[in-house]
C-alpha cells in the first residue's frame, strides 16, 4: 500500500503531535522576536510580530502596533531605555486561536527624585494570538505586572520617594509607575496583577478567546 496515503490512527496522532509542535515553536519564535527586535529597534521586523488591527497594553501606552511603535522611536530617541527579558512560555492552541503566557521582566532605567535608578517589574506576558493566512501573529499583549522594585544605580545614594504617589498604583508596578510618571507619562492605573478583579478578568476573556469571542 502507497505509504503516502495509507492512514490509522497511529499515523493521525504522529501527524498531530508534529503540527502542534510545529504551532508550538513558531509561537514560542514569535514571543522571542518580539523582545530582540523591540528592544534592538528593528522596527520593520518588530512590525511583524502583530496583526495590523492588533492592539498593545503597557502602563504608559495603549493602542495600535504602528502606533506603539512611533512613541517607542520617540521615547528611545529622548532617551528612554526599557529592556525585556523572557523566562518560560505556557502555550494553549485551539484552531487558529491561542493564548501565550510567558515568563517576563521589564526594566527601565531613569531619574528618580534626581537619584538615577533601575526598576525591575517581575510579570507575565499575556497574548492573543491568531494564525491568519498560515501565520501566527500577536492581536493583543497584554501584560500582567506581579511584582516591582526600585534599586539606586549608585549604591551610596537612594531616592526619597513620596509614598502618596507610590501607593497611588497597583502593588505589582507602582515602583515603576513611579518612575514612569515622573519622567512625563500618563501610567494606567488597573492593569492586572498577581491576583486581583482585573486578571480573572483577563483570564475569562483568553477562555473567551479560544472559543472564538472577541479579545476585546
Amino acid at each position: 500500500m502507497n505509504k503516502f496515503t495509507y492512514k490509522n490512527e497511529k499515523n493521525d496522532a504522529e501527524y498531530g503531535m508534529s503540527a502542534l509542535r510545529n504551532d508550538l515553536l513558531e509561537i514560542r519564535d514569535l514571543l522571542e522576536n518580539w523582545v530582540i527586535w523591540r528592544d534592538a529597534c528593528h522596527w520593520d521586523r518588530f512590525r511583524t510580530c502583530w496583526h495590523p488591527d492588533g492592539r498593545m497594553m503597557a502602563t504608559w501606552f495603549q493602542g495600535t502596533p504602528d502606533q506603539f511603535i512611533a512613541i517607542s522611536k520617540e521615547g528611545f530617541e529622548k532617551g528612554v531605555r526599557i529592556l525585556h527579558f523572557l523566562g518560560g512560555s505556557s502555550i494553549d492552541i485551539r484552531g487558529d486561536r491561542a493564548i501565550a503566557q510567558t515568563k517576563m521582566t521589564i526594566s527601565q532605567r531613569a531619574e528618580v527624585e534626581g537619584t538615577l535608578c533601575d526598576v525591575v517589574c517581575t510579570g507575565r506576558f499575556y497574548d492573543f494570538i491568531e494564525r491568519r493566512d498560515g501565520k501566527w501573529a500577536i492581536y493583543l499583549r497584554q501584560p500582567i505586572y506581579e511584582k516591582d522594585r526600585i534599586d539606586s544605580v549608585d549604591p551610596t545614594k537612594a531616592p526619597v520617594l513620596d509614598p502618596a504617589r507610590l501607593n497611588a498604583f497597583p502593588v505589582g508596578y507602582r515602583h515603576l509607575a513611579y518612575l514612569q510618571t515622573a519622567i512625563g507619562y500618563t501610567v494606567k492605573p488597573d492593569m492586572p496583577g498577581l491576583v486581583g478583579p482585573e486578571v480573572d478578568a483577563l483570564y475569562r476573556r483568553g477562555d473567551g478567546w479560544l472559543d472564538g469571542k472577541p479579545a476585546l
